[in-house]
C-alpha cells in the first residue's frame, strides 16, 4: 500500500476539495472567469484570504490565473476534478456491485419469508378447523 504524498496530485486535489469555501469558488468558476473581488463577493472575509484560497486552488491545479492588464481573472481548471472523478469511479462501480448483491440476497429472503408464512398460515388454517 502507498502513501500519499504532498506531489500526490489527487490528494491535493482532495485537500483542496475539503474546504468549502473552495468549492464555493470551483462552483462559481464553473460558470465562466471571475477576479478575485468578484470570487470574494459572497464571503465574508476579506480580499488577502480568499486569495490564500485560490493560491490552494491554483497549487492543487484546479483554476488557472491570467493577467489581462489590471485584470486578473481566474478559471476553472476541470483535468484534476476529472482524475478524481475517474479515481472514485472505480469505488463507485465497487459499492454499486456490493448493492446489486445485497438487493439480491434482500430479494431472496423475503421470497422464503413469504413462502415460509404461507405454511404456516396453511397450517394455522387447518388447525383452526380440527378445534
Amino acid at each position: 500500500m502507498t502513501t500519499a504524498t504532498a506531489t500526490d496530485p489527487i490528494s491535493n486535489t482532495f485537500a483542496a476539495l475539503a474546504d468549502p469555501t473552495r468549492r464555493a469558488i470551483l462552483g462559481r468558476l464553473a460558470s465562466g472567469e471571475a477576479s478575485v473581488t468578484e470570487l470574494a463577493e459572497p464571503f465574508e472575509m476579506t480580499l488577502p484570504a480568499v486569495s490564500k484560497h485560490l493560491k490552494v486552488l491554483e497549487r492543487a491545479g484546479l483554476i488557472a490565473r491570467s493577467r489581462e492588464a489590471q485584470w486578473r481573472p481566474c478559471r476553472l481548471e476541470a483535468r484534476p476534478l476529472k482524475d478524481a472523478d475517474d479515481w472514485l469511479e472505480r469505488y463507485r462501480r465497487h459499492w454499486e456491485e456490493s448493492f446489486d448483491r445485497l438487493d439480491s440476497y434482500l430479494q431472496e429472503l423475503q421470497q422464503t419469508e413469504k413462502k415460509y408464512s404461507r405454511k404456516i398460515t396453511k397450517k394455522e388454517e387447518e388447525n383452526g378447523r380440527k378445534s
